[in-house]
């Protein structure tokens, strides 16, 4: 959704609240999980955080609180939600001159445990968003190593 100014906090509640039924703008919702199949672009991108059981568990923290999306000219409507199958978010997005809203639902959860642990979740683009596609946000710790990492994987 384009729109000429910034929309206030009521009118994004309405915008999410219309959303929530709203199918998704793709067929192969969870694709996500597998990496790499044809006909969308993909992005994937692995950061190592550093080591130790404390880093993770603030990676896990930054998750919950979206941190991710703490990026000049833009911001997640809202990031007081939980990070659960079907919550509704849009991004507000400041472009030269106008501002888009793009609403995204959470797909799937990963919560994974053994020598290798992860966790995070993927949400997908709703029909009001202006890219179609999945994006995946998810940290890692590598016990063996106490290494961690931060894992963004998109297709759009």
């Amino acid at each position: 959704m384009f729109l000429p100014s910034r929309p206030s906090p009521d009118q994004i509640r309405a915008f999410i609240s219309s959303q929530e039924r709203k199918p998704f703008s793709y067929p192969e919702v969870g694709a996500s999980r597998d990496i790499a199949f044809r006909g969308y672009n993909l992005d994937h991108t692995r950061i190592h955080l550093g080591n130790g059981r404390q880093v993770f568990e603030g990676a896990i923290k930054a998750i919950r609180q979206w941190k991710m999306f703490e990026m000049t000219r833009l911001s997640l409507c809202w990031p007081g939600t939980r990070i659960e199958v079907g919550a509704t978010v849009a991004v507000l997005v400041a472009h030269l001159g106008f501002w888009s809203l793009n609403s995204c639902r959470i797909v799937y959860l990963i919560d994974e445990r053994g020598p290798v642990e992860r966790f995070g979740f993927a949400y997908g683009t709703l029909t009001e968003h202006a890219e179609i596609g999945e994006e995946r946000f998810s940290v890692e710790f590598h016990a063996s190593e106490q290494a961690v990492w931060y894992d963004l994987y998109a297709f759009s």
